[in-house]
């Protein structure tokens, strides 16, 4: 299982990484909106924008989206926890636990980038992503 942070942005995702790149160094990974089920909910301007994102440095590792219209978040309120397994009870188990007491916001379901994934906010206010690639 890994942990990392997860962090979103209001549009200007592929420029801050870029920034962070430029600091940390490593390899950027960048999947857009456009192609992906969701660009049909887009306006024209967002298709481009990252979808999905990760920065790796050595041994460490983050990743990055742009939230979209209407899901804008304030800074400082952009960060959500994301855990990785390849155990599907795992995430199962995990995902059930740490939404207790919390808002499950996506259910833990089968998506189509091949993976079982759901999104909550714990009973703490912190934000979850649960990731099972199956």
């Amino acid at each position: 299982m890994e942990i990392s942070p997860y962090l979103f942005f209001n549009g200007n995702c592929e420029e801050a990484l870029e920034f962070y790149r430029s600091a940390l160094g490593g390899d950027l990974q960048i999947s857009r909106y456009e192609g992906s089920p969701m660009a049909a909910d887009l306006p024209d301007d967002w298709k481009t924008k990252v979808m999905h994102a990760t920065l790796t440095s050595g041994d460490a590792t983050f990743m990055a989206s742009d939230s979209g219209p209407g899901n804008e978040r304030p800074q400082g309120k952009n960060i959500a926890m994301s855990i990785g397994t390849a155990d599907e009870a795992a995430a199962d188990r995990i995902f059930a636990k740490l939404s207790e007491g919390g808002n499950v916001t996506m259910p833990l379901q089968k998506t189509f980038w091949g993976a079982k994934f759901g999104m909550l906010v714990d009973k703490f206010g912190i934000e979850w992503m649960v990731n099972c690639q199956l």
